[in-house]
């Protein structure tokens, strides 16, 4: 991450002390290091982040038995009516405005405090169809049935509970610390980022018609490859757009004994999956990132019978809007294209569908707030604690958010939440590697998880609710 910097001189300072009561104004505003007046500042910021740290202290019990209640009771995606309503009570009990069933299962708390910015903290709230293997005493022990009618568990492997949690620390501490900050506060607890349907769901219902439009959204997310303790954030494209593609590979079907008188779909699936993967290697320019994953395969019923038909399930990521529509007309030319070679009839070609209706845009860390969350991180953690990180693959729904016309800024930063020892453990040799979101065995180390997730957001609260 580039840094912006000014260097203070003689002439800097002269310049600057004719206009008198001006000078500490506009050196917060430009960075300005001048003596004395810099020297008062940090004294006074090193005040306000001893606060944040003893309120942390004071909250840590409380927040943590919430996310113990959060981590044991878990709920899908569009059923989070339970969740939603602890996100309700926690709110109000901390003074904010709230408004629930806000497309779906979200919940809109709003808090004023004078004028000022409007900054929009949001948190997701649903779980993952996953048994929960970890173990721990406050494991989920939750099932449910799926919108398919089949029994499953459900679990925070995602770690949703964190992210709650930490939400709800930081509402707390900032209705605590009104003297430090001027503005509206919007938290929203949203449904369904699982399914990338939540974000959406929550603007056509008017979010930002309804409640006060943001300056600013912030949101944070678990690693669960980095030390607990420690942030990081990357500047510009963060996370990738996803798009779900359902393939249906259909062909003619008969005894497994006579294949000569079939056109077999499973072999003609076979030959799709390999060839799919010579589009990101052989189509695409090397400086383009993408993935595409095919996640699930399903044909047949027997030995001896070949099938009808072969359902492929797809899983495409992207930055780019360019490379997302590439793809998208290449998987349908190659399928079309391996059953056409393969003798299917025309009548019987392939059929794709992108089965959500519109895509789970990438998320584009702006790069000027970026960097002042960053320093306002730095500040309270020390700059070994924050990291400048990498864009990952993963997708979340935040991006569209920052997507839509009101186009708002947007920074969302990862959490680490690996035990030192833990972490030291893996990388020795023969060591066992780190499980990862939305592994059965995801469990974060939640105290230092939920200090350092509170404390990075409150301090990039306070700094982002200035007038």
């Amino acid at each position: 991450m580039r840094r912006a910097r000014f260097t203070y001189n003689e002439s800097s300072r002269v310049s600057l002390s004719a206009s008198g009561s001006l000078l500490p104004t506009l050196a917060i505003i430009l960075g300005l290091n001048v003596p004395g007046l810099s020297q008062e500042r940090s004294g006074q910021q090193d005040s306000v982040y001893d606060k944040v740290r003893s309120l942390v202290d004071q909250e840590y019990d409380s927040l943590f038995g919430l996310y113990r209640h959060l981590h044991s009771n878990p709920e899908l995606s569009f059923q989070e009516e339970k969740t939603a309503a602890r996100v309700k009570q926690e709110l109000a009990s901390t003074g904010f405005q709230v408004t629930g069933n806000v497309g779906g299962h979200g919940v809109v708390g709003v808090l004023k405090n004078g004028k000022g910015p409007t900054l929009m903290l949001r948190t997701d709230m649903d779980a993952l169809p996953v048994v929960e293997e970890t173990g721990l005493e406050y494991a989920s022990r939750v099932r449910v049935t799926d919108i398919h009618g089949k029994v499953v568990g459900v679990m925070h492997a995602c770690g949703h509970d964190i992210h709650m949690t930490c939400v709800t620390g930081t509402a707390r501490l900032l209705s605590r610390m009104k003297s430090h900050w001027q503005g509206t506060l919007v938290v929203i607890g949203q449904p369904a980022e699982e399914r990338g349907g939540g974000a959406r769901a929550m603007l056509a219902d008017g979010l930002f018609v309804r409640f006060p439009r943001p300056d600013y959204a912030l949101a944070m997310h678990d690693d669960a490859g980095m030390e607990a303790g420690k942030v990081g954030l990357a500047t510009g494209y963060a996370l990738a757009g996803v798009d779900s593609v359902d393939l249906t590979i259909r062909g003619v079907g008969g005894h497994g004994a006579y294949p000569h008188t079939t056109k077999d779909p499973i072999v003609l699936a076979a030959q799709t999956v390999l060839a799919l993967q010579t589009i990101v290697s052989r189509e695409l320019r090397a400086v383009d990132p993408a993935v595409i994953t095919v996640g699930s395969i399903h044909g047949g019923t027997k030995h001896n019978i070949i099938p009808e038909e072969v359902k492929l399930e797809i899983t495409v990521r992207y930055y780019s809007d360019a490379v997302r529509t590439h793809i998208h007309e290449s998987i349908e030319r190659i399928a079309k294209g391996i059953a056409t070679a393969g003798g299917v009839p025309e009548d019987l070609a392939p059929i794709m569908k992108v089965s959500e209706a519109e895509p789970v845009f990438p998320v584009h860390n702006d790069p000027e707030l970026s960097q002042r969350v960053f320093r306002a991180m730095e500040r309270i953690l020390g700059t070994n604690r924050v990291l400048e990180l990498e864009p990952v693959m993963g997708g979340e729904d935040f991006g569209y958010y920052g997507r839509t016309e009101h186009r708002i800024p947007l920074c969302m930063f990862w959490v680490g939440t690996v035990s030192p020892k833990r972490m030291e453990a893996s990388r020795t040799k023969g060591g066992k590697p780190l499980p990862s979101l939305h592994s059965s065995i995801f469990a974060p180390d939640p105290e230092p998880t939920i200090r350092t997730g509170v404390q990075a957001m409150t301090s990039a609260s306070l700094e982002l609710l200035q007038p």
